[in-house]
């Protein structure tokens, strides 16, 4: 992208602009509504609707795998008595925070972001965007906020299974489900072992669905939990709204972080807990080997199960999980390595994401492309040396809207501060030379994180160049900690030289 000397008439400016109409999109959206009201900003969004990945997978029983006191905003209470909630009800709550705070008319549907180049002199960002024909819309803002998410909508994980173009039934991936799919009657193997698979099991047989198989090569953790919060709909019969929400989601975050510092202190303990509640669930119908992985809890982000759908989709015999390696996919179903052969008329390929480091989009600075994986985490959303740029990568070991809560108030924070300073450009500052021992931050033995962690920025062990996984930790430094620290540069643009100069 090359900078303009002369502004384009047609180009919209903006003093934010956010990327995506999501989560994280639309409340960033409504903390600048509330904590900066004078800021004007956009959003972009490549989809016709707002939503996100829950307007984007539309497979049967597409739900929440946290729980929707957490993964609603920290300012939304959800009211819904039911905790994991199913996508159409996640979009509603979405489009009501949007359309109480009236962010509809700020949206710009369509547009899909495909570069950003950083200009020092106007201190401004100057973003393309294509439209579903392939023109060109041009943008400028003095920030730029990506709440795309952290994988490629276009492109899933591609498992490279043989055999599999010579299936003559149909093939289906959960990132594009076909809505006129009919599995009624049918055999149904779902091939995975994640979130998405133990969701799409039951549901296909409560579907009618003949036989629903999930075929996995190594077994996840599955945890079960009411899909309803009896202690929040217990609160909100005696408490205000937001004062029963709020004590449920400290209730909540505190029981989470709970677990998962058992589990990583206790692995042995927590598995043994986990396998004899599946065992207790499942009683004649349980069977090790499909529950058993070769792993710690929370080595990879726990799968869920509200109400035991998934276990009693199996006491019914409607559903089964089978422990084994693919050989080949043929035209009748899928041949294995034991020398089993499961028949199928559909295949759900539920085989992962791709990660894209900042939605994919060519970030650039005053014309040099970013490497981000070369950049280092400041406050888990800036970048080093990158200046008026954040981005939301949630946690993984809880909930997305946790971490993009945090980041969009501390942004906000940080714009506020840059009005009092009547500085127009932030940038988190670190020397060339500056010594950094760096953690490996997504350790965790997901797929799609081993697979794409080399495209992600770097975290040091200490702070402010961290991102951690504790959202108790986070809440306390990016809400309370002093946005003026020493790192965070903030200067102003001197026009008549078009050179920065250092804000008092």
């Amino acid at each position: 992208m090359t900078n303009q000397a002369v502004p384009d008439p047609q180009t919209e400016r903006v003093d934010v602009l956010i990327v995506g109409a999501g989560i994280s999109g639309i409340g960033m959206a409504a903390h600048l509504v509330a904590a900066c009201p004078g800021k004007n900003f956009m959003i972009l969004e490549r989809r016709e609707r707002l939503g996100g990945t829950w307007d984007l997978f539309r497979y049967p029983g597409i739900r929440s795998d946290s729980d929707m006191h957490t993964l609603g905003f920290d300012f939304e209470p959800w009211t819904d008595e039911t905790a994991i909630a199913g996508g159409p009800t996640i979009l509603s709550y979405l489009a009501r925070v949007a359309d109480t705070r009236d962010l509809r008319r700020r949206i710009r549907f369509g547009l899909t972001v495909r570069r950003a180049d950083w200009d020092p002199a106007a201190a401004r960002w100057r973003v393309e965007a294509e439209d579903e024909r392939g023109a060109v819309r041009r943008f400028e803002a003095g920030w730029l906020y990506l709440g795309s998410g952290y994988y490629d909508y276009d492109r899933p994980h591609d498992a490279a299974i043989p055999g599999l173009q010579s299936f003559g039934g149909q093939v289906v991936h959960p990132q594009f489900w076909p809505e006129t799919l009919d599995y009624a009657g049918k055999r149904v193997v779902v091939i995975g072992s994640g979130a998405t698979a133990v969701t799409l099991v039951p549901a296909l047989v409560k579907g009618g669905a003949a036989k629903v198989t999930m075929l996995q090569r190594t077994p996840t953790w599955i945890g079960s939990r009411p899909a309803r919060d009896a202690f929040a709909n217990a609160l909100r019969k005696v408490l205000p709204g937001k004062l029963a929400y709020r004590l449920t989601r400290a209730k909540n975050v505190l029981l989470q972080d709970y677990f998962f510092r058992l589990a990583k202190r206790k692995p042995k303990k927590v598995a043994e807990a986990l396998t004899k509640r599946t065992r207790a669930a499942l009683g004649a119908y349980y069977d090790a080997e499909a529950f058993t992985p070769p792993y710690d809890p929370w080595d990879q982000r726990l799968c869920l199960v509200p109400d035991g759908d998934l276990f009693e989709a199996i006491k019914a015999g409607t559903a089964d999980i089978v422990t084994d390696r693919i050989e080949a996919v043929d035209e009748t179903g899928i041949a294995l390595a034991s020398g089993r052969h499961l028949d199928a008329d559909v295949i759900v390929t539920a085989t992962g994401l791709t990660l894209a480091a900042m939605g994919g989009i060519a970030v650039s600075l005053d014309g040099t492309p970013v490497n981000f994986a070369e950049r280092w985490w400041y406050k888990a959303c800036m970048f080093s040396n990158v200046p008026n740029f954040a981005a939301v990568f949630g946690y993984l070991n809880a909930s997305w809207t946790l971490r993009a809560d945090l980041v969009a108030g501390f942004v906000c924070r940080v714009i506020a501060q840059m009005d009092r300073d009547g500085a127009q450009v932030a940038t988190p500052v670190l020397a060339d030379d500056a010594a950094l021992e760096e953690e490996d931050v997504f350790d965790f033995s997901s797929g799609y994180l081993q697979r794409g962690k080399h495209l992600l920025p770097r975290s040091a062990t200490t702070g402010p160049w961290q991102l951690t996984q504790d959202y108790r930790r986070d809440r306390k430094t990016m809400k309370r900690d002093a946005i003026v620290d020493g790192v965070l540069a903030f200067t102003r643009v001197d026009r008549s030289s078009d050179k920065p100069a250092a804000a008092a």
